[in-house]
């Protein structure tokens, strides 16, 4: 049994994990987080990094001070 996958999947595989590592890095960056392992840990999987840094870093679920 052979696991090939069309170019096409691996490409948007690796464009999806390239856009979440540029977001992670550069919103890191902005806001003074660990910019570099951000970025890195937003090129090896796809969707848990973003959720992570928007739910417990970004924290954008918090309440604001109206």
């Amino acid at each position: 049994m052979s696991n090939d996958y069309s170019p096409t999947l691996i490409i948007v595989v690796v464009a999806i994990l390239l856009l979440q590592s540029i977001f992670l890095f550069l919103d890191a960056r902005k806001r003074n987080h660990n910019y570099w392992l951000w970025g890195i840990v937003g090129l090896i999987q796809a969707p848990m990094p973003t959720l992570f840094y928007l739910i417990f870093i970004r924290k954008i679920f918090r309440k604001r001070a109206e």
